[in-house]
C-alpha cells in the first residue's frame, strides 16, 4: 500500500512530465512564456538532469512559500524558462534577482542593469550587478527560500560564481534558507591555471581557486562555506542535498540544500542547451574562454563583437598574412574593443572536437605567448592602469597575480609558466575533493 506523500510525489512527476512534453500548456501567461536563446547546431546530453528538473526533490520544500529566485536566461526545464514551469505548479516566485548581463541574458559584460518588472512574466527584476551585489533586507524581508539556479561554465572568472557567494552571504545575514537547483560544469572535467593570490581579489575572482576549477555550483558553494572563506557571521549554516530526504525546511535559519545534477559525473560530457551569457555563443567559446579571456587585459581583441567571441584572437598590429577579421557592436559588445579595426590574428575555431584537441584537456598559453612574441610595441601589449602601474591591472585580477603578465614579458616557456602554479594547484586539488558531490574524472 502506497504512503499519500508517496502518491503525491508520484502524481507530481505525471504532471511535470505531461508539462514539459506540452509546453504550450501550464500557466495563464504561457502566451508571454520566456524566449530561450538556443545554441546553434547543439543539443544538452539527454540522459543528465539539471537540479531544476528534479521537481519531485524540491517542490514539496517550496509549496506555500514565498520564494526569491537568482536567475538568468539560463534557468530553464526542457525549453521553458523555470519561471513560467513554476507558476504553471503552482508556485509563483515573488522577486527574481539577476546577475550580470540581466535577466534576459542581453547586457554588455560590466554594464549595469536596473531593476524592473519583467513583461513576459510580472515578476520583479532586481538586479544584483554594478553598485548593489547583494540582496538587501528590504528586498528579503516578505520572502521564505532564496533559491538559485543559472548555469556556469566553471572559470573563475566568470562573475556567477561571485554572485553566488554574494548571495549566500546576504542570506545568511537575513537568516534566510537558500535551495540551489545545481547544473553541470561544461568545463568540469580538468583542474589547471594560476590559483587566485588574495592581494589580488576583485569581481572576477573572490576565492583562492585556480582559473579552471572543476566544481558545480553546489559543489563550490560547500567549499566557500565549510573552508570558512565567506563571511559566516560566526554560525555555520546546515548543509543538505537532495539525498537528505527532508519534507520542509526551517525557515528560521540559513541552511543551504542543494538539488543534485542526475546522471552527471565530471567525466560527462555536456553541452549547453542555452548561451549562458552574450559572448558564450556555443561550445568552442566556452571550451577556449578559460585560455582566451586573458586577451582581455591586452590591447588585443578576444573577439567580441564578432560571430566568434573568445575563437577571434587579433590585432591590427600583427602581420597581415594572418587571418583577419573586423569586431563590430553587436548584442552583449556594443563597445567591442578595436570595433571597425582590420585585425589580424587567429581563428581558433572549428568543430567542438577540434576546439577540444587545441585545449587539450588544460588551460592553454601558447596562443597569448605567441601573440606577445609578434606584437611590435611589447611596453603596449598589456592594458597598463591609469596609475602606470600593472599591479592594480585588469589582467592581475584575470591571473589572480603579478607574476604571469612578468613571465609572458620574459619569455618563459609555457612549461615554466606551468610549474610555477603546482603548488598551489596541488593544494587545491585536495582541498576540493572534499567537496565533489559527483564522481571525479578519471584523470585525478
Amino acid at each position: 500500500m502506497m504512503l499519500l506523500s508517496q502518491i503525491t510525489v508520484h502524481f507530481t512527476s505525471f504532471v511535470i512530465s505531461f508539462i514539459l512534453s506540452f509546453t504550450n500548456i501550464g500557466c495563464n501567461s504561457c502566451t508571454n512564456t520566456t524566449t530561450v536563446p538556443v545554441l546553434s547546431e547543439q543539443k544538452s546530453k539527454t540522459d543528465i538532469l539539471p537540479g531544476a528538473f528534479r521537481f519531485d526533490k524540491y517542490l514539496p520544500l517550496i509549496k506555500g512559500k514565498s520564494i526569491a529566485i537568482f536567475a538568468n536566461q539560463t534557468t530553464i526545464v526542457g525549453n521553458k524558462h523555470l519561471i513560467d514551469t513554476l507558476k504553471s505548479l503552482g508556485v509563483t516566485p515573488k522577486k527574481v534577482f539577476s546577475p550580470e548581463h540581466g535577466f534576459r541574458g542581453t547586457a554588455d559584460a560590466g554594464e549595469t542593469v536596473g531593476n524592473y518588472i519583467d513583461q513576459k512574466t510580472g515578476v520583479a527584476i532586481i538586479s544584483l550587478y554594478g553598485n548593489k551585489k547583494k540582496p538587501s533586507a528590504d528586498d528579503v524581508k516578505d520572502i521564505d527560500i532564496l533559491m538559485f539556479d543559472m548555469q556556469d561554465i566553471g572559470v573563475r572568472y566568470y562573475t556567477y560564481i561571485s554572485s553566488l557567494q554574494d548571495y549566500i552571504e546576504a542570506a545568511i545575514a537575513y537568516k534566510k534558507p537558500v535551495i540551489i537547483l545545481d547544473r553541470p560544469n561544461p568545463n568540469g572535467f580538468y583542474v589547471d591555471g594560476p590559483v587566485l593570490n588574495m592581494k589580488y581579489k576583485s569581481f572576477i575572482g573572490m576565492q583562492p581557486i585556480p582559473a579552471v576549477y572543476g566544481m558545480t555550483m553546489g559543489e563550490y558553494a560547500q567549499m566557500i562555506i565549510r573552508e570558512k572563506w565567506i563571511d559566516l557571521k560566526n554560525t555555520q549554516p546546515e548543509i543538505f542535498t537532495d539525498e537528505d530526504k527532508r519534507s520542509s525546511i526551517d525557515l528560521t535559519k540559513c541552511s543551504i540544500t542543494i538539488i543534485k545534477c542526475g546522471n552527471y559525473d565530471h567525466n560527462s560530457r555536456y553541452t549547453l542547451p542555452v548561451k549562458p551569457s552574450p559572448n558564450i555563443p556555443d561550445m568552442q567559446s566556452v571550451y577556449l574562454f578559460p585560455s582566451t579571456c586573458f586577451f582581455e587585459g591586452t590591447v588585443f581583441s578576444e573577439g567580441r563583437g564578432t560571430p566568434k567571441p573568445f575563437q577571434w584572437i587579433g590585432h591590427p598590429s600583427l602581420p597581415k598574412n594572418l587571418f583577419s577579421f573586423t569586431p563590430n557592436p553587436t548584442e552583449g559588445a556594443k563597445n567591442s574593443k578595436l570595433y571597425g579595426q582590420l585585425c589580424y590574428g587567429w581563428d581558433l575555431s572549428g568543430t567542438v572536437e577540434e576546439v577540444l584537441q587545441k585545449t587539450n584537456g588544460r588551460l592553454q598559453l601558447k596562443w597569448i605567448l605567441e601573440a606577445y612574441r609578434l606584437f611590435p610595441k611589447k611596453d603596449s601589449f598589456f592594458i597598463i592602469p591609469k596609475s602606470g602601474n600593472m599591479e592594480g591591472s585588469f589582467f592581475n585580477k584575470l591571473a589572480g597575480n603579478n607574476e604571469l603578465w612578468q613571465q609572458i614579458k620574459a619569455g618563459t616557456p609555457e612549461d615554466e609558466i606551468r610549474k610555477s602554479w603546482e603548488p598551489k594547484l596541488s593544494e587545491f586539488k585536495v582541498t576540493r575533493k572534499k567537496y565533489l558531490l559527483y564522481k571525479d574524472f578519471s584523470a585525478e
